[in-house]
């Protein structure tokens, strides 16, 4: 492992350049270099491969980084010692994902899938974890070891079942439902267990247990009072100060600050730096600015998140898993049959029905992305041998993997075991979906990109016509009005392609774009045509080249300024000229 006293300078800019020390002889490349060259090359190939076979590619990225640990070539190029600045490095990937957790993470959600989430959670956690706990515990193994690898085995892969129920049409179903309540129950659950961490990692001697405890806790309070005084007084006011500015650098420069900053804090307290990070993001999770921060963090995120599970793999020892794929095998099928039997067995006592049942069963079966990290932060400290962190790592990553497929093939298990009789029931309604949740349903609806005078009055016509409008926009006191009058709205920025993803693109019906700008245009409708090529789109261009230029892009009408200020100029002048002849033609016909 990197020790803190090591430098790893990243600078964000378009691109990523790294410099770490050991850089190697003068003249040479630097082995952090290499191994980042023959490691990024080697994701994109492989995640080609696999979308092709709608496979997951967070395994992927696994697989490239156990390809790339066993094939010789880092020794080749003299990267064999670099492995130390790619777990440095993933580091900031858990930080990311941790920050964007706490962005997404709402009371409003927890309140709507309430029963969902704490109760199938906690349930679910529970039975997958008790197992777990006695098998270690009957091994010999120490309850600092049987506590992190009974929750490592109880936590979910979220982002590859929810990934899959959109692959399959089912993105708003009964155990879609299930599986994101449970999600959410996880990551409070992953949060306050990241806070204890360090005290199970530790090996003791320096005090009892319960003045250890007492001191993480005056170190939580005071972090929690700190991240108060931040979210309320701080926090919000330089955001909005930063986007009045309306520079996109400045802004994206301050969400990976205050994301860092909130993480090294946590850090100074001996306390968890993904707990820093989580409690940085629920600081501005309930801003107007939630969305345009997702959207500048999002691309981040993904990848040093790939550079995260990379380096997971370079741990594999290809030797030992060969030798041990019995091992891996059975525990991957005990890990997947257990957990989705138990899930099943919740989901049915839940009221779901019981092919929901069994769907959402099977898609929380697997190991998660934080069952690889508990695994990996618990390596170095000698818990269990070696050849048992080969197995565990290599078996969640294989059930992440088997994952999508067997999801599938539950679908039509379930269909088949009604058609035989299994009981059916009648799920019990959910609960209302509640503001916050408007956006997300919002189907055959209109996407109004700018709310100036002509985005206004657009979206005052088309919902005088019943239709259901967002808008998009990126003046901060705008969104806050529109917020307040009940509009829904995004703070975001059009050209960016995740903004697209959060307006539901591929259900409305309408893209509308309001302001003149062509370029900020081109680039949005390049976004917009690449996720729908059937949805009506309206631009607005200043210049006739321009009006060319948006057509060939896929607008299908524009609507073009001089042109329509020519209109009215010469309507206008028509008007004047008849009042002005007016009183002659009155005199003449007196």
């Amino acid at each position: 492992r990197v020790k803190h006293g090591e430098r790893v300078m990243v600078s964000i800019q378009g691109s990523i350049v790294l410099a770490a020390s050991g850089a190697g002889e003068h003249g040479a490349l630097p082995p952090l270099f290499a191994l980042l060259a023959i490691m990024l090359l080697s994701v994109v190939l492989v995640s080609l491969l696999l979308l092709r076979l709608q496979q997951s590619l967070l395994v992927g990225y696994f697989l490239c980084g156990v390809a790339v640990a066993n094939s010789g070539v880092l020794e080749l190029v003299g990267a064999g010692g670099s492995h130390g600045g790619i777990a440095t490095m993933s580091e900031f990937g858990v930080m990311l994902l941790m920050f964007t957790l706490g962005l997404e993470f709402s009371l409003s959600d927890l309140k709507y899938l309430r029963r969902l989430a704490l109760v199938g959670g906690s349930l679910q956690m529970l039975l997958c974890a008790a197992p777990v706990a006695l098998i270690t515990w009957g091994a010999g193994l120490s309850w600092q070891a049987v506590l992190l690898i009974s929750v490592a085995a109880a936590m979910s892969s979220t982002a590859v079942s929810v990934k899959t129920f959109q692959d399959m049409e089912l993105a708003g179903s009964p155990p879609a439902r299930l599986a994101l309540g449970v999600a959410i129950f996880q990551d409070i659950f992953i949060i306050g267990f990241f806070l204890v961490v360090p005290l199970v990692l530790s090996t003791g001697g320096e005090g009892s247990l319960a003045s250890s405890v007492v001191g993480l806790m005056v170190r939580g309070v005071v972090f929690v009072l700190l991240a108060l005084v931040l979210a309320r007084w701080v926090i919000p006011k330089l955001l909005h100060a930063v986007a009045r500015t309306r520079n996109r650098e400045l802004f994206t420069l301050t969400v990976v600050g205050l994301c860092i900053g909130v993480a090294f804090a946590g850090g100074l307290l001996h306390l968890s730096l993904a707990l820093g990070a989580f409690v940085a993001g629920l600081a501005v999770s309930e801003s107007i600015y939630k969305h345009r921060i997702m959207a500048e963090v999002m691309p981040l995120k993904d990848l040093f998140l790939t550079l995260f599970f990379v380096s997971v793999g370079l741990m594999i020892d290809l030797q030992v898993a060969l030798a041990e794929w019995k091992a891996i095998l059975l525990l991957t099928l005990a890990l997947m049959l257990v957990k989705a039997s138990v899930i099943t067995v919740v989901a049915r006592w839940l009221d779901l029905a019981p092919k929901a049942a069994l769907l959402g069963g099977v898609s929380l079966a697997s190991a998660g992305e934080f069952s690889l990290l508990l695994l990996q932060k618990a390596a170095p400290s000698g818990m269990w041998s070696e050849s048992m962190q080969q197995i565990m790592l290599a078996a969640a990553a294989l059930s992440m993997g088997l994952l999508p497929a067997m999801m599938r093939q539950a679908q039509g298990l379930g269909e088949w075991l009604e058609k035989m009789g299994w009981r059916r029931v009648t799920a019990k309604p959910l609960d209302s979906v509640s503001l916050r949740k408007r956006i997300a349903d919002m189907t055959q609806h209109a996407i109004i990109c700018g709310y100036g005078p002509v985005g206004e009055s657009l979206n005052t016509a088309l919902t005088e016509m019943g239709m259901a409008t967002l808008v998009v926009d990126l003046n901060a006191d705008t969104v806050r009005r529109l917020q307040k009058a009940g509009q829904p709205v995004l703070f975001a920025d059009a050209a960016h392609a995740e903004t697209w993803e959060l307006t539901r693109l591929a259900t409305a019906r309408l893209v509308a774009f309001t302001f003149p700008d062509a370029t900020v245009t081109a680039a949005a409708l390049e976004q917009v045509r690449e996720h729908s090529a059937d949805v009506t789109v309206l631009a607005r261009a200043r210049f006739a080249s321009d009006k060319r230029r948006l057509k060939v892009l896929g607008a299908d009408a524009v609507v073009h300024d001089e042109h329509e200020a020519a209109r009215a100029a010469v309507a206008a002048v028509m008007k004047l000229c008849q009042m002005a002849n007016l009183p002659s033609e009155v005199e003449r016909g007196g």
